[in-house]
This record gives structure tokens, sequence and C-alpha cells, in this order.
């Protein structure tokens, strides 16, 4: 299945759906975990993940660690491996010794490169020249059109803004709302593209846009979505 025949604007979310981090902090998290002997079960991995996805939809977990710790200050990243911790598995005790320890690793270990992978250019020349009107809307708070034109992205989209530059945050209606107004198009005919369940599926509903999962490493198996596996799968011949 690719893009309903309904469908004449397609709205885009950048991280994680168009551009990639390799490696992911959780793969580097992983990986020290794996050094240090601690085991895991086998869902681990996604059971984080989905985590990660759910706590940065302005989940009341993070509104407590904001109040609690401050803006994305040392004890807030501390206590936030704590979280990853205990979504993998660990006991309480297990994850209040080990984040002290693990945090200042995973802050030198993790050094990701941007890569945008082999079918998103492609796909995205491919959609344009059927005449789909096309945007790109992210959760960041900074402006990001500099970087958008070093991908080569921008000659493929109407628009392109961040959440910061509306102020408001997927999965909140606002920004959705905002993106139609940009797009001139009505929630019936759009389709928002996204990797994040909770943010990007849940909230292109809540306003009537239609919702496409881009889930590669099948993290939401139970996703209520039409899900894709890569970008390309849009196109029919790709």
């Amino acid at each position: 299945m690719t893009i309903p025949l309904h469908i004449t604007t397609l709205l885009f979310d950048l991280d994680g759906t168009l551009t990639q981090q390799r490696p992911t902090s959780l793969d580097v998290l992983f990986t020290i975990l794996d050094e240090h002997h601690i085991p895991l079960m086998a869902t681990a991995h996604r059971s984080t993940l989905q985590f990660l996805y759910q706590y940065w939809a302005n989940s009341d977990e993070f509104m407590q660690d904001i109040e609690m710790y401050g803006d994305f200050t040392e004890q807030f990243w501390i206590h936030y491996l704590k979280r990853k911790l205990w979504a993998a598995g660990l006991t309480e005790l297990q994850a209040a010794n080990l984040a002290p320890i693990l945090q200042p690793e995973l802050d030198e270990r993790h050094q990701p490169e941007k890569i945008v992978l082999d079918d998103v250019r492609p796909t995205l020349k491919t959609l344009r020249g059927k005449g789909y009107g096309m945007g790109l809307v992210s959760n960041r708070s900074n402006s990001f059109k500099e970087e958008v034109s070093e991908l080569g992205f921008l000659p493929y989209f109407d628009f392109c803004f961040t959440a910061g530059e509306v102020n408001s945050w997927k999965p909140d209606a606002g920004i959705f709302e905002h993106a139609l107004y940009l797009a001139g198009s009505n929630p019936e005919n759009t389709a928002y593209i996204g990797d994040n369940y909770y943010t990007d599926i849940l909230g292109a509903r809540g306003v009537g846009i239609y919702p496409i999962l881009i889930d590669p490493r099948n993290t939401f198996p139970d996703a209520d979505c039409q899900v894709i596996t890569k970008i390309g799968n849009l196109v029919a011949e790709m």
C-alpha cells in the first residue's frame, strides 16, 4: 500500500524519518551495558525505544523532570538515563547506581553521524513530480532551514518550520494546524509521515490528518495506522 488516492498534501518529519543518526544513543547505551555485563531481556531494546518516543511527546514524566531538575541540566540527563535503564528492565537500585557512572561514558562515546538513506531524495523527487504539495515539520526548537538546504531537501518542499518557531510541539494540535494553513490544505486531503507514534501519528490523527508511520525496526508492532519500513515504500515502483 502506498499513498491513498485522496491525499494531495504530504507533511514530513525530519529526524528519524528523512534523516537518521548512526549510531543512535540507545545503540551506544546498549553496547555499554553489554560491556559492563548487564543482562537484559530480549525485548529490552524495543521497550526502551517505545519509552523514549513517549517520553519526548510532552509526557508527564518529561514535564516532571524539567520541573525538578531544570532545562537539560546535568542532573536532568542523569535522571533521564535512570528512566531509560528502568525501561530496559533494570531495578531502581541498579539504575541509581549505574546512571552517574554510565552518563559520562555515554556522552563521550555517542558521536553520531547524520545520514540520508539512498531512497530518500529519489522518493521526494518522485513525489514532487507527481504534484503533491509538500511540507517539512519538525519538533525541534530552533530554525533548521540552513541544515535542510545543506541536505538538499529545500527544492522538494513548499515550506519547512520547527515547533519552536510556532511555539507548539507535537503532538499538540497547533503545529499541525499551522502546517495545514501553510499548505492551504484540508486535513482529509493531507498525510503526515513520521517515525514517532506518540508525537507524529497521534498528533496528526488528532486534527484529522491521515498518519503514516515509518517503522524500520518494528518498534510499534501494534500500530493502528499505515506502516512503512522505508520512505521508498511511498512510491510503488521503489
